[in-house]
């Protein structure tokens, strides 16, 4: 049975068991209550006053689906070869039914092609099954992140109150990012749902369900590669046995005798490495990210709680699935490592104080230890935030909604790799140099992690850094030096950012007015150094129609060298990846870690 749902007929044990599931959870809720001091952010960042309206970025958009000119200003470089591809939410409402959670969009994938200093923009909308049925009908008919689909007009009284109790279906609605497993594009979301797609006419292919090919009940949009052309993911399963967060693998593309091959999707082979019961079965962790180094891939079990007991009443109620997700800053952060090519747990658990985080940096192994780099955040209620209602405010409601948000800043933690009995209680384990992260064994098989500030107080200025990318086909897992993202001085990213981990200096490109989307970087030809090549991102004006321009800027000096303007309007998207046609591996620079 789908935890999301139970038949109006509830055996009579089932129903007991859910009233003592009600009870002990009031119960451990008021205990907590009593005991523990719930920490309380503060805000670092200045507070903003006179916002922009961005209700523009979140309103629905015509897909151009043959390739249109765009116009130049500058010069894009002429070695840069291939297709920037990006993901995001494009159409918020059906007929007379309008989606309420800015995450329920439907899809829209966008394409610009790079050649020859010449620019080319298409897009298109991905033609899920949730897309044609609500087309089909003329109004929301598939249930999404913060939207559920009402029961249908048509139907008798008793049709629709039953139809309450259907299995709801997982829809496959991947508007999240483009993902790549065997040398297929997929654009996936955080079901078990993904679509192949064609990188170059955005034509969608077939529907892939995960749970054809390993025990997973859904996967996240922020998988990982390894340099032997395997990819890892994460995701969830449950069942009688307790719920529990699984690796996957799948393997490198087998290559074909005469080099060609079937165009079909393939994840034969995936598997999954490892299974991580769940500290609390009954409220899992909500997860969109994971960690992964040269051997090891970190699973952060974090205080965003998923109310499994809500999730069954929910349906019923006619309650979207945002409204089981609950921040829960009683509960330590638990990092669980993992061998990456063994798929054995450490039996050392490692905890550090409540946090959230959505994107990962980079991690990599020094002096016996594993230095992991993320976003992260001192309140997950922000999530369910995103309404397309609370988006499109304005005045002194939208810089209300603003100043109420937790802003991310990144962080370091470091886990020390050999902890066992002979391991000395309660001194600092880390002795990296020049790093102020720490870890403490307080107990047997437990450390205790506290993390380093990775920025100075320049980066509170632009309001937090989210949306990280670095050069992930170099150093993704190793030692690295720069990070590009966004700023958030506003809902939306309103800045781009070059940061050096190692000094912790910003290069920052802002404009007032302009909304730049997730950086992309894209090495140059024979670079021979870290942040030799350029830094991708769509630009939006929120203020004048039809004014999105794709902008290009030096990766080391971080200053623009073109833009290529494009005459149709794009909405504000999510994530995005780099077809680059210059190298035989396909650089994949995605967040790989909404």
């Amino acid at each position: 049975m789908d935890a999301t749902h139970f038949p109006l007929s509830i055996p009579l044990r089932l129903a007991n068991l859910l009233h003592e599931l009600l009870i002990a959870s009031t119960l451990e809720r008021r205990a907590g209550s009593e005991v523990v001091q719930v920490k309380v952010a503060t805000q670092r960042c200045p507070l903003a006053k006179g916002l922009v309206s961005i209700a523009a970025l979140v309103n629905s958009a015509e897909e151009t689906p043959q390739p249109v000119s765009t116009h130049i200003k500058g010069t894009i470089p002429s070695w840069i070869n291939g297709s920037f591809l990006r993901n995001g939410p494009g159409k918020f409402e059906f007929g007379k039914d309008k989606y309420s959670h800015w995450f329920d969009g439907m899809a829209m994938m966008h394409r610009f092609y790079v050649k020859d200093g010449d620019v080319t923009y298409n897009s298109s909308f991905l033609r899920s099954d949730s897309y044609t049925k609500n087309s089909e009908k003329d109004r929301i008919v598939v249930s999404e992140f913060g939207t559920i689909a009402m029961p249908d007009p048509c139907k008798n009284i008793f049709a629709r109150f039953f139809s309450r109790f259907k299995l709801p279906q997982a829809t496959d609605n991947a508007s999240v990012n483009f993902v790549k497993y065997k040398g297929d594009y997929f654009v996936s979301t955080e079901t078990n749902y993904m679509r192949r797609v064609d990188p170059d006419s955005l034509e969608t292919k077939e529907k892939v369900d995960w749970t054809q090919y390993v025990a997973v009940n859904s996967a996240t949009a922020h998988p990982h590669y390894g340099r032997d052309g395997a990819t890892y993911n994460m995701g969830n399963s449950y069942g009688k046995s307790g719920f529990f967060y699984n690796i996957v693998r799948v393997p490198p593309q087998e290559t074909e005798g005469d080099g060609a091959k079937e165009d079909v999707a393939d994840l034969y082979g995936a598997k999954v490495i490892c299974s991580i019961p769940a500290s609390e079965p009954r409220r899992p962790s909500y997860f969109h990210s994971f960690v992964m180094s040269e051997n090891y891939i970190v699973f952060i079990e974090q205080p965003i709680k998923l109310d499994m007991l809500k999730a069954m009443l929910y349906q019923v109620q006619g309650k979207s699935f945002n409204k089981i997700m609950t921040w829960d800053p009683k509960c330590d952060t638990i990092f669980h490592l993992v061998n990456r090519h063994t798929g054995e747990c450490s039996a050392v658990r490692y905890r550090g104080e409540p946090m959230f985080t959505l994107h990962q940096i980079n991690a990599y192994e020094e002096g016996g230890c594993l230095v992991m780099d993320m976003c992260c955040g001192d309140d997950g209620a922000v999530i369910g935030d995103f309404t397309l209602e609370n988006l499109r405010r304005g005045g002194e409601e939208l810089d209300k909604f603003y100043n109420s948000m937790c802003r991310n800043l990144p962080r370091r933690y470091v886990i020390p790799l050999t902890v066992d009995e002979d391991t000395p209680m309660d001194q600092n384990l880390v002795n990296l140099s020049l790093c102020t992260a720490t870890a403490k064994k307080t107990g047997p098989g437990e450390v205790y992690l506290t993390y380093e500030e990775l920025f100075n107080d320049e980066l509170l200025q632009y309001g937090g850094l989210e949306f990280p990318q670095i050069n992930y086909a170099e150093n993704n897992g190793r030692p690295y030096r720069y990070v590009y993202a966004c700023g958030f001085g506003h809902v939306f990213s309103d800045s781009l950012l070059k940061m050096d981990v190692r000094t912790k200096e910003l290069k920052a490109w802002r404009h007032h007015g302009l909304f730049p989307s997730e950086p992309v970087f894209v090495p140059a030809p024979n670079a021979t150094e870290e942040d030799d090549g350029v830094v991708m991102s769509v630009i939006i004006n929120p203020k004048e129609d039809k004014s999105t321009f794709l902008l290009v800027l030096d990766a080391k000096t971080f200053t623009e060298l073109g833009r290529a303007e494009v005459p149709v309007n794009i909405p504000y998207g999510t994530h995005g990846v780099f077809n680059d046609m210059n190298q035989t591996a396909v650089t994949v620079a995605t967040t790989h870690r909404n």
